[in-house]
């Protein structure tokens, strides 16, 4: 996160075109708006789901129209284009957008400026460009379906932001400032016990920082005491898949093993509504064995 904090700030002042890589939930919009909020323009933040807007639609989205250029043009529309005058325009999924459109935005990136719909006069544009996906563009490019000068044009300031589970370290702090949120909100005093947010920093999450923020403010609803420890957590946000140890980061074969211990007996315990004998059958191992490593990892089975 300092990392990406300090890459921010250096791009920030520049109107460089911006590219976000990364998958899904890793905050790429959050990032573009910290590029936008530090940048010094005056201009608005403007956001747009090129994914999410139809093809034959998102070209008047992004450039407006004129009058008559088609059947339901009654009027004169400014796109988000001029909308964003000033400021930044965020294209989310911009790998998404047709061959058609990719010409028309390197024409607008090339040139500073657009045409409408329907219209014959050209606007100049002041307007900072920021795009992401979670696309390989690269991929796209040899498969003909997106435009080699447009991805140069894009990518001149690259950033790639790991998934969550490449970057557990930040777990701690952004469940921090998950609760501080949740807190101002809403003036509740609940917090989370250090075993709670030591397993919270273990865990895969595939959804990224967005379902680490979902988890966290669920648990937190729920919450009917003060403070949320570790079996509290899973019992109120349900089991947290613990992730394999990534390549390099934690090669210790203890921790590797009580890790997958620990999960592999929360799930049995989870499976079979904490009825200890069944779950020691479910993991192959003696009832005593069993009760022996919950104690031992400070487990709590509900019978």
């Amino acid at each position: 996160m300092a990392e990406l904090r300090a890459t921010v700030y250096r791009v920030a002042p520049h109107r460089s075109t911006v590219l976000i890589q990364g998958e899904s939930g890793t905050g790429k919009e959050l990032v573009a708006r910290a590029i936008h909020a530090a940048s010094g323009r005056t201009g608005r933040f403007v956001a747009v789901n090129c994914a999410a807007i139809p093809s034959e639609l998102l070209e008047s989205e992004l450039f407006g129209h004129a009058r008559g250029a088609f059947t339901d043009a009654v009027r004169d529309k400014i796109g988000l284009f001029e909308d964003a005058e000033g400021g930044t325009l965020f294209l989310d999924e911009v790998g998404e957008i047709s061959g058609a459109i990719q010409a028309k935005l390197l024409r607008a990136l090339q040139e500073s400026e657009i045409r409408r719909v329907g219209d014959n006069t050209t606007i100049r544009i002041d307007v900072r460009i920021i795009a992401a996906t979670l696309r390989d563009l690269a991929v796209e490019i040899r498969a003909g379906r997106f435009r080699e000068d447009l991805y140069y044009r894009l990518n001149v300031l690259p950033m790639n932001l790991p998934p969550l589970r490449a970057r557990l370290d930040d777990v701690p702090a952004l469940v921090a400032v998950f609760a501080e949120r949740f807190r101002a909100r809403t003036g509740s005093t609940v917090g989370f016990a250090d075993d709670a947010v030591e397993l919270l920093a273990r865990a895969a999450w595939p959804g990224n920082v967005r379902e680490l923020e979902n988890t966290v403010e669920r648990a937190l609803v729920l919450a009917d005491a003060p403070v949320i420890d570790a079996t509290q957590l899973e019992e109120l946000a349900g089991p947290v898949r613990i992730a394999p140890p990534s390549g390099g980061a934690e090669l210790s074969i203890k921790k590797a093993t009580r890790a997958l211990e620990v999960d592999l007996i929360r799930r049995a315990l989870d499976a079979t509504g904490g009825n200890r004998t069944v779950a020691a059958r479910l993991l192959e191992i003696s009832h005593r064995a069993l009760l022996y490593k919950i104690k031992e990892y400070g487990l709590n089975s509900r019978n």
